[in-house]
């Protein structure tokens, strides 16, 4: 078994390059139920999965991470890590407007200072955004968070927010062998101002995976989750089913020749890429886990005949920036 890839980014957060993501208990990916969501945590902290990403907008999520937090510190199994998100719907953003949801976040989460606050903005038209983020900031000052990154903004937005003094240390973004957006202005200016990125949808909410090699494509009756549902949008606009299965086709004999699986070829592929810190895969808490598979990543080392193959699909494919944008544009 392979050891687990972490990562220091500062002397007070290292983290777990693979980062369990609970969007999946927000609604739209079955019924979750809390006792066995927890219990499938403290089982993923065992695994050395430490490192939890969500939001207050992801249903339970966070009231989820503070009994988890408190079932650690009753056996004594030592730390975890917790990002979460900050998604206000646009208006003024005051000290005491932000200050107030940080708190109910770290009252929820049972911590004293957040991890990493993600922030994340819905209308660009409003310039409120930065009123949040230098409030943010203050909050961060004070000791209620550690460190402050973005979530979807786009590289025009994180260069206005870098020149208005603001800190940044990193961006989650979708990433995936289809949609390498990021690679064309986020990926050189994140180098140019040391900000780190996290990753999303970089499986495609499953569908890159065996399930879906040789099949005919699903009906929209058959895609049971919100993810399979987003992501299928985004195979229709990369190229479409047929293309995708030449991709899938490719990844099973990369993942053969490495005693792997397409999951764990699509995630080391993102791993990867420059400035990516960590990749989060949406934990099924009580409903499915692979965590014996997600392990076999941090074994993988892939080749330049690997990267070949895969681009000899990916360059067939229509250019995702041309059509949708940069990252985080398709929110907006």
């Amino acid at each position: 078994m392979s050891p687990l890839e972490t990562l220091e980014l500062f002397p007070d957060l290292k983290i777990c390059r693979i980062i369990n993501g609970m969007w999946q208990v927000a609604g739209g990916h079955g019924v979750i139920d809390s006792k066995s969501a927890i219990s499938e945590m403290v089982k993923y902290h065992d695994s050395g999965f430490t490192t939890w990403d969500m939001a207050d907008i992801y249903g339970p999520a966070e009231e989820f991470l503070g009994e988890f937090r408190r079932q650690l510190e009753k056996k004594d199994l030592g730390k975890s890590v917790a990002f979460t998100k900050f998604v206000p719907n646009p208006g003024p953003m005051t000290k005491s407007i932000v200050e107030h949801y940080i708190d109910e976040s770290r009252k929820r989460m049972n911590v004293e200072s957040i991890d990493l606050l993600q922030f994340h903005w819905w209308d660009y038209n409003d310039s409120s955004y930065l009123d949040a983020l230098k409030n943010l900031e203050h909050l961060r000052d004070e000791g209620k968070i550690r460190h402050l990154g973005l979530t979807n903004f786009n590289t025009e937005k994180m260069d206005v927010i870098i020149s208005n003094g603001i800190n940044l240390v990193s961006n989650q973004v979708q990433y995936s062998i289809l949609d390498q957006r990021p690679e064309i202005k986020m990926v050189p200016f994140c180098q140019e101002n040391k900000i780190k990125l996290f990753s999303y949808g970089t499986l495609l909410g499953g569908f890159l995976s065996e399930k879906y090699l040789g099949v005919s494509e699903p009906t929209r009756i058959e895609m049971d989750t919100s993810s399979l549902q987003k992501y299928k949008n985004m195979i229709d606009i990369w190229g479409g089913w047929n293309l995708f299965q030449e991709l899938l086709t490719v990844l099973n004999e990369v993942a053969q020749k490495h005693d792997a699986s397409i999951a764990n070829i699509s995630m080391r592929f993102i791993l990867d890429k420059p400035e990516v810190s960590g990749v989060i895969i949406g934990a099924r808490l009580g409903i499915s886990e692979h965590r014996c598979d997600n392990l076999k990543v941090f074994g993988i080392s892939l080749d330049d005949s690997d990267y070949s193959k895969i681009k000899s699909v990916t360059t067939k494919a229509n250019d995702l920036f041309n059509v949708i944008g940069d990252c985080g544009d398709e929110y907006r």
